[in-house]
């Protein structure tokens, strides 16, 4: 059979968290959508490593205060074992800015919904992690690295691969750690988008990078972020 968009790969998803009725309803959700396949649920961290590792699933929707093993360690364990093709984890918290939730994209997570967010939108977040981007602007991680950092005035060192970039790259790199957009930073250096997403590929390519959300914590963490103009 030719494969077609209508038999495309269903997007594996797992659920970590603590509150069973919760549970029932995001499976109930996920169940209900032909690109999406529930793998599996856990109801502390630990498990939910175990569950990943078994399942194979492309995302995660990962509570952060859990039993057992809180989300954010197991965000770390998912990320750090997987590697390259580790799972997308998506956190779920209750606040837009919240110290759990700073933590975790430090220990990997490619982005946070609200638990009470519309269904549609922790979908659309879903997808949108799979394919590779951040569900929420790159301008809200630096906002809680900078209300969280628990490491202010302890600048890591910066690491010899930053000095690989050229003169544009760098100022790409500038522009997206302050949390600017593709089409902001393409207005801003008269370039189009196309242009954009190739320079950032080739600053996470050079830096080690997974996507943008380590791209504003690599830019805290040594120090490199930028004063807005």
């Amino acid at each position: 059979m030719t494969t077609t968009a209508a038999t495309a790969p269903q997007i594996r998803v797992a659920l970590v968290d603590d509150q069973a009725l919760f549970r029932t309803g995001i499976r109930m959700l996920v169940d209900s959508q032909p690109d999406l396949l529930f793998v599996g649920e856990a109801g502390d961290g630990a498990a939910g490593v175990e569950l990943v590792r078994r399942t194979r699933a492309d995302v995660v929707l990962m509570d952060v205060r859990m039993p057992v093993m809180d989300g954010i360690t197991a965000t770390s364990r998912i990320v750090e074992q997987g590697g390259p093709d580790a799972a997308k984890v998506l956190v779920l918290t209750t606040f837009d800015f919240d110290e759990a939730a700073a933590k975790a994209i430090r220990a990997g997570a490619s982005g946070f919904v609200l638990k009470d967010a519309d269904p549609e939108f922790l979908l659309a977040a879903v997808r949108t992690v799979h394919a590779g981007t951040a569900v929420f602007a790159a301008s809200a991680t630096r906002e809680l690295l900078r209300r969280y950092d628990d490491t202010a005035g302890q600048s890591a060192p910066v690491p010899p691969s930053f000095a690989e970039l050229t003169p544009r790259e760098r100022e790409i790199f500038d522009l997206a750690a302050r949390g600017l957009s593709n089409s902001e930073i393409a207005q801003h250096e008269y370039v189009s988008e196309a242009t954009v997403k190739t320079h950032i590929s080739r600053v996470l390519t050079k830096l080690d990078l997974r996507d943008r959300v380590r791209l504003v914590v690599f830019a805290h963490e040594h120090g490199l972020v930028p004063k807005a103009e």
